[in-house]
């Protein structure tokens, strides 16, 4: 069992909620990051105890063309400014982990600049992938490379030469003495290689105890990451687009099928795959903006808190923002908020309570982290399951219908139970109990002591 076995993570894209210029005027550092300073308390009273933020190092824009792996970007401020935000995090009991882009680098990186400045005669020529002085590009080099996504501003990295490998292992023991963090997030870990992945396993285990190492993935089988030789964990693309689209069809046989294939993918453990679970983030809608009925914002949070992995909520979705994509940019997914105007209106206010509450709940339930997964109903509008661990039972129950629901739950040997988001008491026979569930709602019941 560690700390991140039982985290429950707040992600914070920080150029955008410390509202930093969508390009880096290398000039004086602007104290940004101290705005964000606030948060870490919000953070803590909604239940959560860890923080992923990220792109944090100098870069030409939007944080994933970095320059500079050692120094903050200046439009959030110094390297003074992370180790206090990191420290006030741990004060508060709050684990952080740092965004690592380390597939590529910006243009302006200093083995890029060789490159460009020495051509053939640069000793950096092969820290870039399949660099050829026989070709060119739209800023004509004279040269041509590899990249990231067709983006000729993220060159792509020879992960392979070991002076890259070595350069990448540096930078992150200078993380942990420098900032003193407790893992990373591995941008486009998709297509990082895998012998590359490994040694930054084998550093993880030699930096920190307990220092976790989670990796963007979209698509595939995600046990190809997760092991003991990679990382421990990956981001849940699968389930993230089950849960909206399971509510806006009415259909929690996808939700449902989905975690049955993710739980086998990890050997129908509890301790198998923990994947990194979300609804949103930096680069998808924000999920009030993907809803169409948004009073499955309820439903959808239950699920996101109780089933097996490890939850997050992207910044100010606590609130039940909106953000959709607009062609060309994702800023309006990244936008600048203040703390003291968030809450204001009564829909804020419910949606963040019900966060608080469930993070409050996940917190208290031993058995929602290390619990295992038994369906025990569903419907194309009702779901039910339970989580089990060391003689504690938890059943979860979900309704995605307009209308109110009655749910027939097995009783577990247990007399009675009590729903920890409403406060309703229920009373068992036979084996089984009836709950109701309001539209568009969700329980989490725990057996009372007989």
């Amino acid at each position: 069992m560690a700390w991140y076995d039982e985290a429950i993570f707040y992600h914070i894209y920080p150029l955008g909620l410390a509202g930093a210029p969508e390009k880096n005027p290398y000039e004086a550092p602007v104290r940004r990051l101290r705005e964000i300073f606030p948060w870490i308390s919000h953070v803590k009273e909604i239940g959560c105890n860890a923080i992923y933020i990220g792109p944090l190092f100098e870069s030409d824009g939007h944080g994933y063309e970095t320059t500079d792996y050692k120094k903050l970007d200046g439009r959030l401020g110094t390297n003074e400014d992370l180790r206090d935000f990191v420290a006030l995090a741990h004060e508060q009991g709050i684990r952080v982990i740092f965004d690592g882009v380390f597939n590529h680098t910006g243009r302006n990186f200093f083995a890029m600049q060789d490159i460009r400045k020495n051509r053939e005669n640069s000793p950096y020529r092969d820290w870039y992938q399949n660099v050829n002085f026989w070709n060119n590009n739209e800023f004509n080099d004279g040269f041509s490379y590899d990249n990231w996504g067709g983006y000729n501003i993220m060159a792509k990295l020879n992960q392979r030469n070991p002076a890259v490998r070595e350069y990448i292992l540096d930078v992150i023991r200078y993380w942990v003495s420098e900032f003193d963090l407790d893992g990373i997030r591995l941008d486009a870990a998709d297509v990082l290689d895998f012998e590359f992945m490994k040694a930054l396993r084998w550093l993880a285990n030699e930096v920190k105890p307990e220092f976790w190492l989670m990796g963007e993935v979209i698509h595939g089988e995600y046990n190809r990451w997760v092991n003991e030789g990679t990382l421990h964990s990956v981001t849940n693309y699968h389930l993230h687009k089950a849960l909206y689209s399971g509510h806006n069809d009415h259909n929690y046989f996808e939700i449902a099928h989905t975690v049955k294939r993710l739980y086998a993918m990890g050997g129908n453990r509890p301790d198998g795959l923990k994947l990194y679970n979300f609804v949103d983030n930096h680069d998808v809608e924000r999920i009030y903006t993907k809803l169409n009925n948004k009073a499955h914002f309820m439903p959808v949070h239950v699920l996101l808190y109780t089933l097996p992995g490890i939850p997050s909520i992207y910044y100010g979705s606590e609130y039940g923002i909106e953000g959709k994509k607009t062609y060309g940019t994702d800023a309006p997914l990244r936008p600048r908020l203040v703390l003291e105007d968030m809450g204001k209106d009564p829909k804020e206010q419910e949606c963040v309570k019900l966060i608080a509450a469930l993070g409050r709940i996940k917190q208290s339930l031993p058995a929602l982290s290390y619990g295992d997964y038994q369906e025990v109903l569903l419907t194309n509008r009702q779901y039910a399951f339970s989580r089990n661990h060391n003689g504690e039972t938890v059943l979860v129950a979900v309704n995605n219908d307009e209308n109110d629901a009655e749910l027939r739950l097995p009783a577990c040997g247990r007399q009675s139970f009590t729903d920890l988001l409403s406060g309703e008491k229920y009373q068992t026979g036979d084996g089984w109990f009836a709950v109701r569930l309001k539209a568009c709602s969700g329980a989490v019941l725990v057996p009372n002591e007989n």
